[in-house]
């Protein structure tokens, strides 16, 4: 009972932030977020575009799928790769002493320390949750 008290607070939880991130960033003009994605210097402009353009709607539909509880295999894994692919990209723009901002929730976050351990810990829990799902439907 404790494992799905723990994965509901989970979904819930990872669900609100997803669809919070992607608010930040619809509320404003795709191009601002799309200075953000390319500040990490790992995509051609085209695919700095199309990720600015995708990406916040990808993160309503996980969010939302999340809250409500559906999908919850293809929810649970999609959003721990997500975060385990911000997180990767967090890190190594903080290894190479990048002073850039992260793009989570739009613009004026550095990354640093704060980020990198509050991102860490999404990862973890979205992992943890996607276990669980994963594991309560075989």
């Amino acid at each position: 009972m404790r494992i799905r008290a723990l994965a509901l607070v989970l979904r819930v939880a990872l669900g609100a932030i997803f669809v919070y991130s992607a608010w930040t960033k619809l509320k404003d003009s795709w191009a601002l977020f799309a200075m953000a994605v390319d500040s990490y210097q790992v995509l051609p402009l085209w695919g700095v575009q199309w990720v600015a353009r995708t990406l916040p709607w990808m993160e309503l539909a996980i969010g939302v799928l999340l809250m409500v509880g559906r999908w919850m295999r293809v929810a649970t894994v999609v959003c721990s790769l997500l975060l385990l692919l911000f997180f990767g990209l967090m890190v190594r723009a903080h290894l190479k002493g990048m002073e850039i901002n992260c793009g989570c929730f739009g613009p004026g976050e550095a990354i640093s320390w704060r980020t990198l351990l509050r991102d860490g810990a999404m990862v973890a829990g979205a992992l943890l949750l996607a276990v669980v799902t994963l594991v309560k439907k075989q």
